[in-house]
C-alpha cells in the first residue's frame, strides 16, 4: 500500500481549482479513436472511498487482461483527503489517490476507467479527463448516475443507448449493459472516442451492469479503506499513512 501525499501545489480554495480545470480542460484530446476492445492488452479500473470522519482517504487501481478481464495486478494508495466536498471539484478529492494508486502498477494500461465522468461534467472537465491529461493515458468515465444532463430512455436491450445531453451538445451516452437493467453513464475523458468508450464499456461488462474494472476497483478500495482506518483505531497497530 502506498502513502497518497498531495501535490504542494494543489487547490485550497474552490476559485483555485476552477482556475485549474479552466488551465487544464485544453489539454484534453478529443480527436483519437483510441484502443480498440481487447487489442489495448490491459484495462486498469480506478475507484477512490472516503473516512470523513478521520479524513482518510482510499485509492485503487486494479489492472485486468483486456480480453480475458482477470485480475493482473492491483495497487491501492492511503492518506489524507486533499480537498472538500464540492460538486463539480470532486476531482480534487480523488485525483491524488488515483494517480498514487496508478503508479503502484508495474504494467502502464493501455485504458483506464474511471468510475465518474470526463465530458459529461459542468465544466467538461470531469475525473477521467483531470486524470487522463495527468496521465496522458487513454481514460473513460463510466459513472453510476448522471450528472445534471437529460437523457431519454435507452432500448430495453444490451448496448442500447441514448445521449446524455447538453442542450443540443452530446456530452456522454446512457448505455444499457444489461437487459431490462438502468444504464450506466458513458463519456470521454482523454484519447477516446465516445464509441469506442461505448464499446469499452461493454465489452468491460460481460454479466454485469457495471464495468468488472469498477466492480474490481470499488472492492479494493473500500478494503484499503477498512484496513486503514482500523489501524488508526488500534493503539498497537501501525501509524496511519501521510
Amino acid at each position: 500500500m502506498r502513502n497518497v501525499r498531495t501535490p504542494r501545489d494543489w487547490p485550497a480554495t474552490e476559485a483555485e481549482a476552477r482556475a485549474v480545470q479552466d488551465e487544464l480542460r485544453g489539454s484534453v484530446v478529443l480527436g483519437e479513436e483510441g484502443p480498440p476492445p481487447g487489442a489495448c492488452g490491459t484495462v486498469a479500473g480506478v475507484d477512490v472511498a472516503y473516512d470523513d470522519e478521520r479524513d482518510v482517504v482510499a485509492g485503487a487501481a486494479v489492472l485486468l487482461d483486456a480480453r480475458t478481464l482477470s485480475v493482473v495486478e492491483e495497487s491501492t494508495a492511503v492518506g489524507p483527503v486533499s480537498f472538500p466536498y464540492v460538486p463539480g471539484l470532486l476531482a480534487f478529492r480523488e485525483v491524488p489517490a488515483a494517480l498514487a494508486a496508478l503508479e503502484g502498477l508495474t504494467t502502464t494500461p493501455g485504458l483506464v476507467v474511471c468510475d465518474g465522468y470526463g465530458l459529461a461534467h459542468p465544466r467538461r472537465f470531469g475525473m477521467a479527463s483531470h486524470l487522463g491529461v495527468l496521465t496522458g493515458l487513454p481514460v473513460i468515465g463510466v459513472a453510476k448516475n448522471p450528472f445534471t444532463f437529460r437523457h431519454g430512455e435507452p432500448g430495453p436491450e444490451r448496448g442500447d443507448f441514448a445521449p446524455l445531453l447538453d442542450g443540443a451538445e452530446e456530452v456522454g451516452r446512457a448505455l444499457r449493459t444489461r437487459r431490462g437493467v438502468k444504464p450506466v453513464f458513458v463519456s470521454v475523458g482523454h484519447r477516446v472516442s465516445l464509441d469506442n468508450a461505448c464499446a469499452h464499456t461493454l465489452a468491460l461488462a460481460p454479466r454485469y451492469r457495471q464495468p468488472e474494472t469498477t466492480r474490481h476497483a470499488d472492492a479494493l478500495c473500500r478494503r484499503a479503506l477498512k484496513e486503514a482506518t482500523s489501524a488508526t483505531q488500534d493503539p498497537s497497530g501501525p501509524a496511519p499513512a501521510g
